[in-house]
């Protein structure tokens, strides 16, 4: 499996205090990220992207600001891929697969169904001390081959 911060030679890390203005906030920066890595508004993915990106933050505001004052994005880029990582600081790591078969959370089962139908991966990571977690999804390009431009 591709570890995005690893892999992938392109970053960009937004942090913001968790509340709604977030999802537009992160929305916004995903866009201008993407634009600045050589990835236009004809790539398939972006729409995609916006709408599992803003679910994700979402959640981390809805559910998790009680503990977690902030919610970070980072995002990773290359030639074929575009990830990005929602990070809270709430203990809880949602089942995500399961979630989207049991049809509980909504919301997650639409993260889930779409990245799987753009042949990409989501994944749970929990922070090394247990006290928070970053849902990880990465997509593919179509454009693959092309390269990014700074």
């Amino acid at each position: 499996m591709i570890r995005p911060h690893d892999a992938l030679p392109f970053r960009h890390v937004l942090t913001l205090p968790a509340m709604g203005s977030a999802v537009r906030i992160a929305r916004e920066t995903t866009e201008q990220v993407l634009a600045e890595w050589g990835v236009g508004p004809r790539e398939p993915c972006l729409g995609p992207a916006l709408l599992i990106l803003s679910e994700l933050v979402a959640n981390s505001v809805r559910h998790a600001a009680v503990l977690s004052p902030n919610v970070t994005v980072v995002f990773a880029g290359g030639p074929d891929a575009f990830a990005f990582g929602v990070h809270d600081r709430h203990p809880y790591r949602p089942a995500l697969y399961t979630s989207a078969v049991a049809g509980s959370g909504r919301g997650l089962a639409t993260v889930v169904e779409l990245t799987l139908e753009l042949g990409g991966s989501a994944v749970v990571r929990g922070d090394a001390d247990q006290g928070g977690k970053s849902i990880w999804v990465t997509l593919p390009l179509q454009r693959a081959g092309a390269p990014l431009q700074r």
